[in-house]
């Protein structure tokens, strides 16, 4: 399996980390669990990373040296594809013949050194994208920089190159068809899944009890965004929001509270600065408030003492921060994109808003706060939307991707591509993944 760009070890919610840290760590321990030896290739970002490190028994992650360990960015990652494709097949001539059976590739760095590699070994490839360009940049946000050519090209490339594509949703899928061109044949719609025994709603009193071991107010609204802060995320929408709310019911600012839970990432960078001054310019401080990412069992804690969870990005090719949320009771208000329109059930378990206004948004958010029968229902509705995802359904739907792209792969042989060392990212696993 191969994630060049972002380790699986790292902590999910700053820097290049979410999601798709998140999608490797989980369905590798239960690819495990089903007697499915994991591999897992990144590239090393710091001098003091062992070359191998466990991460349950069956998935053992590998660091390979590519580039410099500071003052390199995931922009930067082109130009070292080369280096980790020599280290990821200097790796595979340590073992014995025939030692990997399929390669898994995430995000279409990670794409190109599985290409590669998948070709070299004579095994079929299996992708992920995570994230899709043309989609990313049919939806920015306002002076957020669009994904570069080279990008869009080299998407393309791993999508003609791929056995088999992993797509989130059925709208992932039909982007895939629709703006690359791929085969429907070979796209595997499967849905990522929650940790439904981290994340749950807890017990009776699970709220009270949360708020007070993170010293929340119990009788606070607070709103809750989880996430790295980044133009992409929308946090800015948030914040706003939250400005029209006192602004139209100052009496709110006694009870209103906003906290967003995550790091800086890309042009995120600057952007916490850009928020952190609106809140001062809107007299917003004791309001809204700014935390770093939590580990899982304190952001089960978050969840459970918000009162809604918002998530206004500008594209998402799922949504995990929504279903987490949900699985822990919590509705959630999202903006209609992407993913979200498959993780929250419209007035079910949330509200799915149309564009980014902060005054709608802050107009969906008063509605459903003032209303504490409604957030009761929607609680109710969020618990059963969060119990249509696991990860033990997803890995049955990865290991049904494999089983085809082998068959595929094997029907048509290996085929001659044009071979292209400019991307990384994944590992391949011994037994099928």
């Amino acid at each position: 399996m191969l994630s060049v760009h972002t380790s699986p070890l790292e902590q999910p919610g700053t820097g290049d980390a979410g999601g798709l840290n998140v999608y490797v760590v989980e369905t590798s321990r239960r690819l495990a669990a089903r007697g499915v030896e994991v591999e897992i290739f990144t590239r090393r970002t710091r001098g003091d990373q062992p070359t191998e490190v466990e991460l349950v028994p069956g998935v053992t992650v590998r660091h390979i040296d590519a580039g410099p360990f500071e003052g390199f960015f995931k922009q930067d990652l082109p130009g070292q594809l080369c280096a980790f494709v020599a280290g990821l097949i200097q790796a595979e001539a340590s073992r014995e013949p025939g030692w990997y059976d399929l390669v898994h590739s995430h995000y279409w760095l990670a794409g190109h050194a599985g290409w590669l590699a998948a070709e070299r070994w004579r095994v079929p490839l299996v992708h992920t994208m995570h994230t899709l360009a043309k989609v990313k940049n049919a939806s920015l946000a306002v002076g957020d920089a669009p994904e570069p050519p080279i990008r869009v090209v080299g998407e393309e490339q791993v999508v003609s190159a791929s056995d088999r594509l992993v797509a989130n949703t059925r709208d992932e899928g039909r982007a895939l068809v629709g703006l690359y061109g791929a085969c429907p044949d070979r796209i595997s719609v499967v849905p990522p899944g929650v940790d439904l025994d981290t994340f749950s709603p807890g017990g009776p009193d699970a709220r009270r009890a949360a708020r007070g071991r993170l010293g929340v107010d119990p009788g606070a609204d607070l709103l809750l965004f989880v996430g790295r802060i980044q133009p992409l995320k929308a946090p800015d929408v948030l914040v706003r929001a939250v400005a029209h709310l006192v602004r139209e019911r100052p009496e709110r600012a006694d009870r209103l509270r906003a906290v967003l839970l995550g790091g800086p990432s890309g042009n995120g960078l600057q952007q916490q600065d850009e928020l952190e001054k609106m809140v001062a310019e809107h007299g917003l401080c004791p309001t809204v408030s700014f935390l770093p990412p939590a580990r899982r069992p304190v952001l089960a804690d978050w969840y459970r003492a918000a009162d809604l969870v918002v998530v206004p990005s500008y594209s998402e090719t799922f949504g995990l921060v929504a279903v987490e949320a949900q699985a822990c009771g919590t509705p959630v208000v999202a903006a209609s994109v992407g993913g979200l329109r498959t993780a929250v059930r419209d007035g079910v378990s949330g509200v799915l808003v149309p564009g980014h206004n902060p005054r709608r948004w802050a107009r969906v958010l008063s509605d459903i706060l003032d209303d504490p029968g409604r957030r009761r229902a929607m609680s109710r509705g969020a618990l059963v939307q969060a119990s249509r995802f696991s990860w033990e359904a997803t890995v049955e739907g990865t290991l049904e991707a494999y089983a085809g792209a082998g068959e595929d792969h094997r029907h048509r042989g290996v085929r001659s591509r044009d071979l292209c060392c400019c991307g990384a990212g994944g590992a391949g696993s011994r037994t099928g993944s």
